[in-house]
């Protein structure tokens, strides 16, 4: 008789299969447990440090020679010689070049001769006036022995007269002859052209063998400057130029030393703008030393104008502060769980709610605020989810830097003022704190009181596994559809993520 027993085989098999799903689901509630209660799983934890923080208001300029002169040709002619290049030192009072003096040299010969035939008349205007003296006393004396008319007394004193005008014409013509011969000899100096200051020559536009017009325009042959004082033209906004102040501190690089900063101080900003492509720009000059030389003309400068600045002070990432506080939060501990004041503000606002011992996270309360509501990301989420949530913090960053960086009347404020961080204590749990901040920009945040050196703050969530390598994936696909090669650089993201 056959046996009607089932076999026990697919018994085992389901109560090994249920026990085997009871652990795995009771591990992984287990280790989500662990990471929920321990917030350096999740977050980015930084130390608050000392350093060194500047505010800075930052432009492209152009290095130019402060000194310079552009030397011309005073008289026309060819250009006979120069006697510099490009590159020449000279001194104050060296000859530049020379222009053929055979025409200059014969008006002041013509002038010279002229000058001599107008004396030699002189002479003859002279004489002519001592005649007429005698013979004008003769008839006096004629006239009072009543030996002689009276019309030939008052043809003498005319004669006198005339003598007289015809010597002072002479002397006038004299002297306008000097001033002519004055001024060609001046013309025939100026053939020679000197120095006129110390410095480098740093252009010539002229030609040897150029005829040269200055009766028209005066002709640039050459330009020397003096290069141990380098001036820095720099074109500042209009949003950036009510910033400046005349003798703040000023620094810049150049394309060659990079490493390498010039200091001086701003001398002035042009009150009147140039405008190009409807961009409103403003001239700000300042000066720097270059004695050593490495500076040329025409060089550009990446600028930066110091607004603020602190040395050996407590910063932390900017990413790390809130700007406004956001309501009294109890500490982690025996009284409650931390956050459970602010559950309902972040719920009301979409971020996710802290679970019992979890932080409240900054950057979700200020991202549900402005962006809306979130969920979780999970390691199985699209691409898109993910590479929203590694977004997230550059978008949180940007929030912080708006409301840390820019007052109501859309400048920087200035002075200390209050803001908040997230420390985590010895124990690992969690607190906001007030503090003052002072000098920002978009990295880093000075802190003036509430934090001291080594204290611990979150900067940021932790960035997932999952979400890094589907970022990496799509800025790989973003690349080949945008055409880019592939290499290092930025992400290349379309604004809201992939498509």
């Amino acid at each position: 008789m056959p046996s009607t027993r089932k076999p026990l085989w697919p018994r085992v098999i389901g109560l090994v299969a249920a026990v085997a799903l009871l652990a795995g689901g009771s591990y992984l509630s287990w280790k989500t447990w662990l990471q929920a209660e321990n917030p350096r799983d999740q977050y980015q934890i930084v130390q608050v440090q000392r350093g060194d923080i500047e505010d800075l208001v930052t432009a492209t300029g152009t290095l130019q020679p402060r000194d310079y002169v552009d030397v011309g040709a005073q008289v026309s002619g060819q250009l006979k010689r120069i006697h510099v290049e490009v590159g020449s030192i000279v001194q104050q009072g060296d000859l530049l070049a020379e222009i053929d003096p055979t025409v200059l040299l014969a008006n002041v010969d013509a002038s010279r001769a002229g000058l001599r035939s107008l004396q030699a008349n002189l002479l003859v205007r002279e004489a002519a006036l001592v005649l007429a003296r005698d013979q004008h006393l003769r008839q006096k004396n004629l006239i009072a022995a009543d030996a002689t008319t009276v019309e030939a007394l008052r043809t003498a004193e005319n004669n006198l007269r005339s003598a007289e005008a015809q010597l002072a014409a002479q002397k006038a013509s004299i002297e306008q002859t000097q001033s002519l011969l004055r001024a060609s000899e001046a013309n025939l100096n100026y053939a020679r052209i000197y120095a006129p200051i110390s410095g480098a020559v740093v252009s010539v536009t002229a030609r040897q063998g150029q005829t040269l017009n200055a009766n028209q325009s005066a002709p640039i042959i050459l330009r020397v400057a003096d290069l141990s004082t380098m001036t820095v033209q720099t074109q500042v906004s209009e949003a950036d130029v009510g910033r400046l102040r005349v003798t703040m501190p000023v620094y810049f690089t150049t394309l060659g030393s990079q490493g390498q900063r010039w200091y001086g101080r701003l001398r002035k900003v042009e009150p009147t703008p140039t405008v190009t492509n409807n961009v409103v720009l403003y001239n700000a000059l300042f000066d720097v030393p270059n004695a050593d030389q490495r500076l040329m003309t025409s060089m550009t400068a990446q600028v930066f104008f110091i607004a603020a600045q602190a040395q050996g002070t407590l910063l932390v990432p900017a990413g790390a502060v809130q700007s406004q506080p956001r309501g009294p939060r109890r500490q982690s501990g025996p009284g409650g769980p931390a956050g459970a004041a602010s559950a309902p503000a972040a719920a009301a606002s979409g971020a996710r709610a802290p679970t019992e011992g979890q932080p409240a996270d900054p950057r979700r309360e200020r991202e549900g605020a402005e962006a809306g509501p979130r969920t979780p990301v999970k390691a199985d989420a699209p691409p898109a989810e993910r590479v929203a949530a590694v977004r997230a913090p550059n978008q949180a960053a940007e929030a912080v830097n708006r409301g840390l960086f820019m007052g109501p009347t859309g400048m920087p404020p200035r002075g200390p003022r209050q803001a908040t961080v997230r420390v985590i204590d010895a124990e690992g749990r969690t607190e906001e704190r007030r503090v003052e901040i002072g000098i920002g920009n978009r990295v880093q945040v000075q802190i003036l009181s509430g934090l001291a050196e080594g204290d611990e703050v979150i900067a940021g969530l932790r960035q997932p596994a999952g979400a890094a390598s589907g970022a990496r994936g799509n800025q790989g696909a973003g690349q080949q559809r945008s055409g880019l090669q592939g290499g290092g650089g930025m992400p290349m993201l379309p604004p809201g993520g992939p498509r």
